[in-house]
């Protein structure tokens, strides 16, 4: 079933449903009342709703005039026998659908409703016996006349009553009238209401729902930029915030994608553009051997080098898509333990700098820590982030002859490595920007100094595994300091 019937069938029984409870509850006043009237003013015979509630008003509405007769037949009985005060009481109850009618003995003294008397004293009950003043209700069907009875005992010792008589079937209608009204007013008021309160939920249920299921359809359609405009903080106000924070996170993800597949776009690019470099080389040296252009041994045997080194840059290449393979999935190994970081790098310097003299560089080596220091750390892969930085670095030298220094600093509880080149430098626009994956200062492709461009962003991932920063500062045509800092090992004593 849709919200918007069950809405409907809610609004319908919010109207029914009183008025039907306000009928039972009139028909079971009404009973309830006609006992009463039984009780209090010995008159049967009442039994709709409309002629217990006319009894009740002309009740209210003749009772000062009653206290009147009362108090009258008490003190004063004869006065009901002088036609100026019996037209005075009549005029009083005139207004109130009654009249007044005496009686005297057996003879009516005075008929109010200008009818037939043989008529009236029919209807009229005999005096009580119960005393002088006695008083007493009566209700007549037939006529619909309910009798208000006052005996008393005339000075003369003469039985009377004083009745006001009040005609239902002019009163009835009043009241039918009343409750008409009663009812239809609160139908109105029941109808508004329910025209609110339906409102109001189509305002906070419907149009909501009317709102998330069109973002709904504009996120089938791939529209993610579609944003649902949030205005309750109810239960629906909560979904509707809990549906764009998804949206939210379909289109970071969706970009996200994107982005990582431009990346690995730009990869294979890179990739084969520098695999391309070597292959063709490596191709041109062999054919040169097939062919006989190398034809004496120390050409062969300087082909066979190149070939050789070609093909080593090939492996390192290759070694270094199947790193960023790894860093891709968070699946580095690393291998954490105590290195003395002083005969680490010092270790690292004799190894590169046999290397680096063949291409004309000198490696310089600078300890200027206090005392042996030590850090936990992955030897092998602090290794692979001082080759990737010396790479680097040899590969943008565009001096005659170029100069790397490898520099340690105590810095309080961190070691900070410098390494130091004085290569071409990097742009200041270029320098926040280098630790990015696939970023290159060089953007041509035709560039002779090749590589990936993931270069630095490995050894940014690896520093920051370690718990370290890596920052660069450069000026151009000067050269380009890598700064490493990692924290120092420290003994925990027991005491």
């Amino acid at each position: 079933m849709k919200l918007r019937t069950k809405l409907l069938i809610t609004f319908f029984t919010i109207i029914l449903l009183p008025m039907a409870m306000i009928y039972l509850c009139l028909t079971v006043l009404g009973n309830f009342q006609g006992r009463a009237l039984k009780s209090d003013y010995d008159i049967a015979g009442v039994g709709d709703v409309y002629s217990v509630a006319a009894v009740r008003v002309f009740n209210s509405l003749t009772l000062e005039v009653q206290r009147e007769v009362a108090q009258a037949a008490k003190e004063s009985p004869d006065s009901f026998r002088e036609p100026a005060y019996q037209e005075q009481l009549n005029e009083k109850l005139a207004r109130k659908y009654s009249f007044l009618a005496v009686r005297e003995g057996e003879k009516l003294l005075y008929n109010g409703s200008g009818g037939g008397d043989e008529e009236l004293l029919k209807e009229l009950p005999p005096c009580s016996e119960e005393g002088e003043n006695s008083s007493g209700s009566i209700f007549t069907g037939e006529s619909k006349r309910l009798i208000k009875q006052q005996d008393l005992t005339f000075s003369d010792g003469t039985r009377g009553s004083v009745f006001i008589v009040t005609s239902m079937a002019e009163l009835i209608p009043q009241v039918k009238q009343m409750f008409g009204n009663m009812i239809l007013t609160i139908l109105i008021l029941l109808i508004v209401l329910s025209m609110a309160l339906a409102f109001w939920l189509y305002r906070t249920i419907l149009r909501p729902i009317r709102e998330l299921k069109k973002a709904t359809n504009e996120i089938k359609e791939g529209n993610l930029d579609y944003e649902l405009k949030i205005r309750e903080k109810d239960e629906i106000g909560q979904l509707c915030m809990d549906f764009e924070e998804m949206r939210q996170r379909l289109k970071d993800n969706a970009e996200e994608k994107l982005q990582y597949e431009k990346e690995n776009k730009e990869l294979i690019r890179n990739i084969s553009h520098d695999l391309k470099t070597p292959i063709t080389a490596i191709k041109g040296y062999v054919e040169g051997i097939m062919d006989g252009v190398a034809s004496s041994p120390e050409k062969v045997d300087k082909y066979i080098r190149t070939i050789y080194n070609k093909a080593n840059d090939m492996d390192k290449l290759i070694d270094e898509l199947t790193f960023y393979s790894k860093i891709d999935t968070n699946k580095i190994p690393y291998t954490f333990a105590k290195i003395n970081v002083n005969a680490y790098f010092e270790d690292c310097a004799e190894e590169l700098g046999v290397e680096l003299e063949s291409k004309n560089i000198d490696l310089g080596y600078f300890d200027y820590t206090d005392e042996p220091v030590t850090v936990i750390a992955d030897a092998e892969q602090l290794k692979r982030v001082v080759n990737n930085i010396v790479s680097n670095s040899v590969k943008y030298l565009d001096k005659k002859k170029g100069i790397i220094n490898i520099r340690l600093k105590d810095d309080g509880d961190f070691v900070q490595i410098e390494i130091e080149d004085n290569g071409k430098g990097i742009a200041a626009r270029d320098l926040p920007n280098i630790f990015e994956r696939f970023y290159r200062t060089d953007s041509s492709r035709n560039s002779s100094k090749g590589g990936s461009g993931i270069g630095l962003s490995i050894v940014k991932k690896i520093i920051e595994d370690h718990g370290g920063r890596i920052w660069a500062t450069s000026k151009e045509g000067i050269g380009t300091v890598m700064h490493i800092v990692l924290r120092k090992y420290q003994e925990v004593v027991h005491e």
